[in-house]
């Protein structure tokens, strides 16, 4: 049985990916000597929901119900902007730029998480804290570099990098190469005008 790495996500428009590529340039510059392995800017999106393997049975059935769900939702807008990192901006981990989270991105992200349970897929634990990844610090960091990190970050200002309009939403297939992850959209279903609105 055939089985891939697979992802649901909204993709970017060029505006918004050019000044993230620009933000990601100057973080490079500004933290060279530091084991940062950083996200190429065409793989940069906002993941609504990390799958892992998916079989073909189920990609069939996942394509259906993804259509079903993202139906019922109404196209919207969103901002991004402002610097942040996983856990926090002092034990950086994971580098990103956040989105102004409306409501109707919390419930297109509920109810993705819901359609997908019906699969078997494990519901988030988490609250979901939408984010932009752009490059990941290598575990191997010593505490001194994680600490010189923190505060190159901390000195960084990421103002509002525009505003992105939501009307589909994607299925990517994750190949990892020794290059870095391959993404491959396989399928996008479109949000729906004539939806309700979200309640929070």
């Amino acid at each position: 049985m055939n089985v891939i790495r697979a992802f649901i996500a909204i993709d970017l428009p060029d505006d918004v990916r050019k000044r993230l590529s620009q933000v990601s340039h100057k973080l490079q510059q500004q933290l060279k000597d530091y084991p940062i392995r950083w996200v190429p800017p065409e793989n940069i999106h906002l993941t609504l929901k990390f799958l892992g393997d998916v079989s073909e049975h189920n990609l069939r059935l996942l394509t259906d119900l993804l259509a079903g769900e993202v139906g019922t939702h109404r196209p919207f807008e969103f901002g991004v902007g402002t610097l942040g990192a996983f856990p926090d901006m002092r034990r950086p981990r994971v580098i990103w730029v956040g989105i102004e989270a409306p409501n109707e991105l919390l419930a297109l992200q509920r109810g993705i998480d819901q359609t997908t349970a019906r699969l078997g897929y494990a519901r988030e634990q988490r609250p979901f804290q939408p984010h932009l990844t752009l490059g990941r610090v290598s575990r191997n960091a010593s505490g001194a570099q994680v600490r010189d990190i923190s505060r190159i970050l901390q000195e960084t200002t990421v103002g509002f990098l525009g505003s992105t309009r939501v009307t589909e939403v994607h299925l990517y297939r994750s190949d990892l190469r020794p290059e870095g992850a391959v993404y491959t959209r396989l399928f996008t279903t479109p949000l729906n005008p004539d939806a309700p609105p979200a309640i929070a």
